[in-house]
């Protein structure tokens, strides 16, 4: 089941470029749930001919099955370069071993993604605060989390 649904996906997908696959699960019962992601986002549509792909070349007859397909949701952790890259622009908030980091996405290259954002602290003379602009590239294998953040004006 595994190998046919994949391949199936795959063809599918193949046919609509702007598409990526995040996650396929299947169970043991044969739940099938796919989650996809879009350069320009994922329509209903776009779930509705996935799903009619893998569906009408599967025989339930054969082997009875259950068929989720959906995009990743807003509140879902970025997991691909792809998935950063489509943000750039857009508010992060960055997860590591050491820190929480909440800034704009700059720059997502191959290795890291870099973050800008301003901070309120200490003068280096005197009372007070100033705000400072500061500027982090992270490598993925630093991040433990990184989501969007919906802002709201």
């Amino acid at each position: 089941m595994q190998e046919k649904v994949e391949k199936l996906l795959n063809d599918a997908l193949a046919e609509k470029p702007s598409l990526f696959l995040i996650d396929l699960s299947i169970t043991g019962a044969n739940q099938i749930r796919v989650i996809l992601d879009g350069d320009e986002g994922v329509s209903v549509q776009d779930c509705i001919d996935i799903s009619r792909a893998i569906e009408h070349n599967l025989d339930r007859e054969e082997e009875d099955f259950s068929l989720e397909v959906h995009s990743a949701g807003v509140s879902e952790p970025l997991t691909m370069v792809r998935q950063y890259k489509k943000n750039i622009g857009r508010s992060l908030q960055l997860k590591t071993e050491t820190e929480t980091i909440e800034g704009e996405l700059t720059d997502v290259t191959d290795e890291a993604i870099t973050l800008k954002w301003k901070a309120r602290e200490p003068k280096p003379v005197g009372k007070g605060k100033v705000t400072v602009k500061k500027e982090a590239t992270v490598p993925y294998n630093d991040i433990v989390e990184a989501k969007v953040m919906i802002k709201f004006n």
